[in-house]
């Protein structure tokens, strides 16, 4: 198995242990969780380059690879759920939301064809991933005393639970509407692999 692949591995296994470290009740634990992700999401980076660069694209590879991605950030915005920081149904729509286009986009694979994907998903992709990052470091900052002493402030009003609504309000209608138009921008695909 070549090295990209081994990452995707990694970043599916370190998943649950990331989700694992990020609910416990242990601050050392929680603060480690933090490394995992940014571990786990660093192979993400690495993997892809290597690919590239290297030429080692597999057709596991790009089943798999996708799917590890949902995966992490899928347990990411659950962990935040758990802890009370997210809404559910905003949750909820958005892992409905990127699960079913990612098992239609594995099927189409499968199936001989090939989704066009567009900016607008690579920027969905990265506002979340964005969003994690930010929610992941001031919660794990907040839950942390000595730096909840010297920033207690900032904390409340970056993690100030209607900004987040806010925010993750937004995130979602740019994730369905990014869905929506993914299918519509690849009708005549999945036309054909569903008639």
């Amino acid at each position: 198995m070549i090295l990209p692949n081994q990452l995707t591995i990694l970043r599916i296994v370190l998943t649950p242990v990331f989700l694992y470290f990020f609910i416990s009740p242990h601050l050392l634990m929680k603060q480690i969780s933090l490394a995992i992700f940014f571990v786990a999401a660093l192979s993400d980076w690495y993997d892809g380059w290597l690919a590239r660069k290297f030429n080692y694209i597999t057709e596991w590879g790009k089943f798999m690879d996708p799917l590890a991605d949902k995966i992490l950030t899928s347990a990411a915005f659950i962990g935040f759920v758990l802890v009370g920081l997210l809404e559910w149904w905003m949750v909820a729509v958005i892992l409905i939301r990127d699960f079913t286009i990612t098992f239609l986009r594995i099927y189409t694979n499968r199936k001989g064809f090939m989704f066009t994907t567009s900016n607008y998903a690579k920027w969905k992709t990265f506002l979340q991933m964005f969003f994690l990052y930010y929610l992941l470091i001031l919660y794990i900052g907040s839950v942390t005393p000595e730096l909840n002493l010297q920033f207690s402030r900032v904390f409340q009003a970056l993690l100030n639970p209607d900004l987040l609504y806010f925010i993750l309000l937004l995130i979602t209608i740019i994730t369905v509407h990014s869905g929506l138009y993914y299918i519509n921008k690849n009708k005549e695909v999945i036309r054909k692999i569903f008639s």
